[in-house]
């Protein structure tokens, strides 16, 4: 029954419940599976991947805040070769959907991406067109509609029939458009949002901590942002919506819900608490069997008259 109780769709990915981590916090899974069984979980994202291997940022990469935590990491990973061959054989054993994150520095890194993948074993992919630490691609891509319109547009071409998320940036005016714009060239579900621009400053040396100077803000702070994004695309477009931000608690996993998200994901408080998407299954679990609901009848009814 609590399967039951706990079940959600991402279009056609059926997941065991919506708790998942967001790219970039999880590793490929194995850094965490110490700590848990990872197969708990409605599905893993991976960090991201690109179609060679990338170096990231110089440290220092990341900096704490009173509410959360900046970082500047660049998208360091070892390529989808090194990815298929020792990564994913191992997460696929785990993890009950595994959701590769997908990045690059131009549309054709993308394409070459999204074309290996195409036939791998892996349940979806979601398409980074957000990542705010890197100089090409990432964020260059999700703040034009048009931009991102074009991109989605090639990519869906690439995939065949494997499920593709586009995952948003916040740091727009309007994310409407740029949500509209993927749903229309063929996205098949929308993560809102990745992280928020920021920048933090050591007094003392008079100097940014990062040495990127800027980074993606993460942790509690920003779910009521985060909340505020998800409210607004579910009431633009008809594709399943991925939440992520700020997770915390069960009580930011069921607003994102409310809101209209069908899947959530968390992000930095995995640093803080490894255990803590695990936890958010059962807590999420006892709460619904104690209101005698469901994911389902809880998804969308956010009531704002």
């Amino acid at each position: 029954m609590a399967t039951e109780r706990l079940r959600t769709r991402v279009g056609a990915l059926v997941l065991d419940n919506p708790i998942m981590p967001a790219s970039g916090t999880f590793g490929s899974g194995k850094e965490y599976a110490d700590f848990y069984d990872i197969g708990r979980l409605g599905a893993v994202v991976t960090k991201s991947v690109t179609f060679g291997p990338t170096r990231g940022n110089p440290p220092p990469r990341v900096a704490e805040t009173p509410s959360g935590m900046l970082n500047a990491i660049g998208l360091q990973n070892d390529g989808v070769e090194y990815f298929l061959e020792h990564l994913l054989p191992p997460l696929r054993g785990q993890a009950k959907k595994v959701v590769v994150n997908v990045a690059g520095k131009c549309d054709v890194d993308y394409l070459a991406l999204v074309e290996r993948l195409s036939d791998a074993p892996v349940d979806a992919l979601e398409i980074n067109i957000s990542c705010p630490n890197v100089k090409e691609g990432g964020i260059t891509f999700g703040t034009d509609p048009a931009v991102a319109g074009a991109l989605v547009r090639q990519l869906r071409r690439a995939a065949g029939d494997k499920p593709m998320w586009v995952k948003l940036t916040p740091n727009v005016t309007d994310i409407v458009p740029v949500a509209v714009a993927a749903e229309a060239e063929g996205a098949d579900a929308l993560v809102v949002a990745n992280t928020f621009l920021g920048m933090a400053v050591d007094v003392e040396r008079r100097r940014p901590i990062l040495s990127n100077i800027t980074g993606g803000l993460s942790g509690p702070a920003v779910h009521p942002m985060v909340l505020r994004l998800v409210w607004q695309v579910r009431a633009a477009v008809t594709v399943p919506i991925v939440a992520a931000g700020g997770v915390h608690g069960v009580e930011q996993v069921l607003a994102y819900l409310m809101a209209g998200a069908c899947a959530v994901q968390v992000g930095a408080m995995n640093f803080v608490e490894p255990g803590i998407c695990s936890r958010l299954v059962d807590d999420l679990d006892a709460w619904l069997r104690n209101h005698d609901t469901t994911v389902k009848e809880v998804i969308g009814t956010l009531r704002c008259d």
